[in-house]
This record gives structure tokens, C-alpha cells and sequence, in this order.
């Protein structure tokens, strides 16, 4: 398995060849730097550190201004641990040539926040469906949720209104459309979780 850290630039469609309109998400995979090497007999298990995005030393630990400092790369924003199967040294780059048209990945991040929402939007429900019977204001209701002398409380986990969205989220099978290598700019088939700017971890 291989991956990148991402940026999410927005969406844009192409035209297959044969003329099929085709929504696609636009992303900045990369360039990444290696910022650590984790070995089994060390750290327990393999994998390799990646570091992306441009940091203010300012905004940067003392801790991890010397942990870049030691991989000889610039602060870094955001890192990430992927499993590789290649050998890799500190310092390295890695950019969006890793992937190639017509491979399949997986992408993660947070998905949009939609602050506190009712159960109609947050689990679906339909409501009650009609204001007979001297209903008023029931039609977004979530109804009976069970509850009565026994067991005298909510179960843990019940479908209730509550806040929505800013979770993790991964979307799996999205294919390659194109790798522009000169602009690092990898176009996916469909949407990808979070909201432009935002980071994101692609994966094959």
C-alpha cells in the first residue's frame, strides 16, 4: 500500500471519450516528505512518516521544529504514517507520480460540520407525514423513542438529534481520472469527504 497527504482544491467534470459527462474532484497530492522511518524492532511495527504542507515556526513545537530538523526538511503542517513497500531514506520526496490513471484509492478526512441537526436530516426519518388528527408541528418529529417505566431511560446510541457531520469519513474505490504531474494535481471520479482546503490522505 501507498499513499499521500492531499489538499481538496474543489470539483470540475471531464468528458470521457465517449462524450460521458463525468463529476471529479480535484486534489493536490503532495510533494510529501519523508519526516521518519518506523522500524519493527524499534517502533513495533513499518511504516514511513509523511510531512506536507508549508508551517510558521511560530506555529511549531520546539519538539517537532527538531524532528523535521533531523529529516533534514522544512516544518511541515500536517503528518501521517503509511505503510509502504518500498525503501525510502529520511528526506525523500514523494509527489503525485506515486499513482497512475486508471488506479483505484481510497481518500479520508473530515467530513463538512453541519452543526446541530434534527433526525430527519441527521438519520433520515420521514416524519409523521401528515398534520391529520389535530397534529400541529409534528412533522419533523422524531415520534416515541421507547422509553417508559421500564426501562425508565434512553438507550445509549438511539437515534436523537445531536450534532452532524465534522467526522472522520473515507470514500474507497474512487478511480485515477488523471495525474497532472507537472501541477501535482490528481482528478478522482465522484466526491471526496471535507470541504475545499481541507486535508485529506489518498491511498491505493
Amino acid at each position: 500500500m501507498s499513499g499521500l497527504i492531499g489538499k481538496k482544491i474543489g470539483m470540475t467534470s471531464f468528458f470521457d471519450d465517449n462524450g460521458k459527462n463525468i463529476p471529479c474532484t480535484l486534489i493536490e497530492a503532495g510533494p510529501c516528505v519523508v519526516t521518519q522511518i518506523k522500524d519493527e524492532s524499534v517502533d513495533g511495527y513499518n511504516s514511513i512518516q509523511l510531512g506536507y504542507g508549508q508551517a510558521k515556526e511560530k506555529r511549531t513545537s520546539k519538539a517537532l521544529q527538531g524532528h523535521f530538523k533531523k529529516a533534514g526538511s522544512e516544518l511541515k503542517r500536517k503528518v501521517v504514517e503509511f505503510d509502504f513497500s518500498d525503501e525510502f531514506k529520511l528526506g525523500d520526496v514523494l509527489d503525485v507520480s506515486v499513482f497512475e490513471e486508471g488506479d483505484f484509492v481510497d481518500v479520508a478526512g473530515t467530513s463538512k460540520g453541519k452543526g446541530f441537526q434534527g433526525v430527519v436530516k441527521r438519520h433520515k426519518f420521514h416524519g409523521v407525514g401528515d398534520a391529520t388528527h389535530g397534529q400541529h408541528n409534528r412533522l419533523r418529529a422524531p415520534g416515541s423513542i421507547g422509553a417508559a417505566s421500564y426501562p425508565a431511560r434512553v438507550f445509549k446510541g438511539m437515534k436523537m438529534a445531536g450534532r452532524m457531520g465534522g467526522v472522520r469519513v473515507k470514500t474507497t474505490n474512487l478511480r485515477v481520472v488523471k495525474v497532472l504531474k507537472e501541477d501535482n494535481i490528481l482528478v478522482l471520479k465522484g466526491a471526496v469527504p471535507g470541504a475545499k482546503g481541507s486535508y485529506v490522505t489518498i491511498e491505493k
